[in-house]
């Protein structure tokens, strides 16, 4: 019996195009499973659309002039045509800033709110004076409260992928201004995911979930042991799905809210089209869910969407969440703001209907357990020793061989031999092994027994030498090639979810359209003679073709333009060489190391503290213009490098007689230079 599967592919961000680190971590693998799927007879649903809203599309609207309209339907027919040309096939590709969605994500928020599901608080966010508007996100940058990143976001750092609030950052900054904000009051409504805690143990932990991915179940088990916390579903933004209650102006809803229910939406416009009924994929218990994302998004797909279903009532919940990990670039991490990505759309033009080739290479390479590197090399010679050496020779040495030998027609067998029966044994039991895997979600296994099937093939026509016995036995060769044909038959059925293209090609030079009964992942374990005798093939063709290295080095060579210019930014942003000194210059300056005593804010001023430092010859107050990146209170005990001979001036009326030293970092936030506290003793000259 048929089975009702939903899948899901995590909507990719319209704030820029696809590249190789999102194909490997869920498109890839989720086509490769709904591919698989539909092959099995079942009722599938893929579903994806773009996320068309939340602070990363407002970011990158106002770094182009443009307004984030215009960034959406710029990068969304960008991500789309991608998708279409290099054959994911999804059932619906939707987007977010679509009356549909807005209508569904707000008809959810207000039922759970008459079902006084959230919670409403003022309470103290940070703000922007000089760009006044309230900091949500990525409109915030930090140190993260968990690994010290000092670049964290206020949603999520980056380094360690722990999800975070915006006034969970330690010393934050504007990322629109780069000046600290401030705390204003404002409501919001909270979903009170400590509600759902013993649910979210019941359903994952101890429910039926070892199965899942590790890295899923380990992050997931985290967040529990931390115990849930009641989190924001709305922000004080100007773009967004405004919150649809009474005194909610200027609010819209966090777009990890209003994402998610990107699949439901997007499932409702699919069946629409298609004269269905949408409920079943989303509510019907029977219905399997899977949901394919990248590592950063476990808690919301794991966590956070789960109890908003569980709160709303009446959705099923997802069976499995295969999360990928990351995938680097020739060794450093892929980064879209600083160009060092290999993007889909650029790979089309570079290799034109090669298109399985980086299928295959990112599937053998599938960062599932653990981030791997994607690089040129690799991928030249993926194609080249297994595509073109393995798989493509097989076939063209089948092609050509009945071509040459039969005009073209499957010959008819004779007799099997014990070799022939074994290899016909062992063709028969490839469907059942790639499901296996494909159902573990290890596609990288899967993707190497396909080719283990090719290498089959090869193996039998290299041990039996068909182009040597057709003189002397040519009632022999004719059943080798009828082997070889059946291997090149399956192959063409087995290879549609990994290599989609490379199997319709098949397909064609293997003129199924004429067969009779065309075979089916199910029908080759049943019967291996998959192609019948006399049955006329069609026109051979090269399936895949050698990468010469210019190709390589072209690609390489854009790299290294790309990290070219990225130092080029960086030593652009440095403070040029002052003129030269002589050392009698510098032997004038005093600097010694202290200890701060005392710190407090100077009155009426943002940026100054009031400290009293112990240089060893004296306590000093010293005035700093330190006081957004330090609380007074954190820096007494400090260690610091004091200039104590620098002439004293007053400084809103306090007189401050040195100066610590100090360098700012790449958010603008200073840092101490700070000695050895127990190696070195207040008084200490620097030399």
């Amino acid at each position: 019996m048929a089975k009702r599967i939903t899948i899901t592919a995590a909507l990719p961000y319209t704030n820029g195009p696809i590249h190789i680190g999102h194909l490997a971590g869920v498109y890839v693998p989720s086509d490769i499973y709904a591919r698989y799927q539909r092959l099995k007879n079942n009722d599938v649903a893929f579903i994806c659309g773009s996320d068309e809203h939340g602070v990363a599309i407002s970011i990158k609207a106002k770094k182009e002039g443009i307004t984030p309209q215009e960034v959406i339907d710029k990068y969304h027919a960008i991500i789309k045509q991608s998708f279409e040309d290099f054959g994911i096939s999804f059932d619906n590709y939707s987007r977010t800033s679509l009356p549909i969605h807005h209508k569904t994500a707000a008809d959810f928020f207000k039922k759970l709110y008459d079902q006084n599901d959230f919670i409403e608080e003022v309470s103290q966010q940070l703000y922007d004076e000089k760009a006044q508007q309230f900091l949500a996100d990525r409109f915030v940058i930090g140190t993260c409260p968990k690994c010290n990143n000092p670049e964290a976001y206020g949603d999520q750092c980056e380094k360690c992928g722990s999800s975070l609030n915006a006034t969970d950052l330690i010393n934050p900054k504007s990322s629109i201004t780069g000046t600290t904000p401030t705390m204003r009051e404002t409501k919001h409504w909270f979903l009170p995911l400590n509600k759902y805690q013993k649910f979210i143990e019941e359903w994952i932990l101890k429910g039926h979930k070892k199965d899942w991915k590790p890295n899923v179940y380990g992050q997931v088990k985290s967040w529990l042991d931390d115990e849930l916390k009641p989190r924001a579903v709305t922000r004080d933004l100007d773009w967004g799905i405004p919150v649809p209650v009474e005194g909610a102006e200027g609010k819209v809803l966090y777009v990890w809210f209003d994402a998610p229910i990107g699949y439901i939406s997007s499932t409702i416009e699919w069946a629409e089209r298609e004269g269905k009924d949408w409920k079943p994929y989303w509510k019907d218990k029977d219905t399997k869910l899977v949901h394919f994302i990248g590592k950063d998004n476990i808690v919301f797909h794991c966590i956070i969407f789960p109890a908003m279903l569980k709160a709303e009532g009446s959705y099923i919940l997802p069976e499995n969440v295969p999360a990928n990990e990351f995938l680097n670039l020739e060794g450093d991490k892929l980064s879209t703001s600083k160009n060092w990505a290999v993007w889909l759309h650029e790979y089309l033009q570079d290799f034109p209907n090669q298109q399985d080739v980086l299928r295959y290479v990112l599937t053998a390479n599938a960062p599932e357990t653990k981030d791997n590197d994607f690089t040129w090399k690799d991928f030249q010679a993926r194609n080249n020793n297994e595509l073109v050496a393995i798989y493509g020779n097989f076939i063209n040495r089948v092609m050509v061989l009945t071509q040459k030998y039969y005009n073209g027609n499957v010959p008819t067998p004779n007799e099997f031999s014990n070799t022939d029966l074994q290899v016909l044994a062992t063709l028969k039991e490839f469907p059942n092994i790639i499901s296996n895997s494909l159902e573990s979600y290890r596609f990288r296994e899967a993707s190497q027994e396909l080719m283990n099937l090719a290498r089959l093939g090869n193996k039998y026509l290299a041990d039996e030498e068909p182009w040597k016995l057709i003189k002397e036995n040519p009632e022999r060769v004719k059943t080798q090639m009828y082997i070889a044909l059946q291997i090149a038959g399956a192959l063409a059925v087995l290879s549609e979810p990994f290599l989609p293209f490379t199997a319709e090609k098949l397909c064609n030079m293997l003129n199924f359209n004429n067969l009779q009964t065309k075979p089916t992942w199910n029908s080759i374990e049943i019967d291996q003679h998959i192609i019948p005798a006399n049955h006329t093939l069609g026109k051979s063709a090269l399936l895949f073709e050698k990468i010469e290295d210019d190709a390589i080095e072209k690609q390489l060579a854009r790299l290294e333009a790309t990290k070219s210019a990225n130092k080029a930014q960086v030593v652009g942003n440095i403070e040029p060489q002052k003129e030269l000194i002589s050392y009698e210059d510098f032997a004038k300056m005093d600097i010694r190391i202290g200890t701060i005593l005392e710190a407090e804010k100077m009155p009426k001023a943002d940026k100054l503290l009031i400290l009293k430092v112990d240089t060893g010859i004296d306590v000093r107050t010293i005035v700093s213009g330190i006081a957004t990146s330090f609380n007074p209170q954190d820096i007494i005990g400090k260690k610091v490098t004091v200039l104590v001979n620098l002439a004293p001036r007053k400084l809103r009326g306090i007189e401050s007689q040195g100066m610590i030293l100090m360098v700012e970092n790449t958010t603008g936030q200073f840092v101490f230079l700070n000695p050895d506290a127990d190696q070195i003793s207040n008084g200490t000259p620097v030399k």
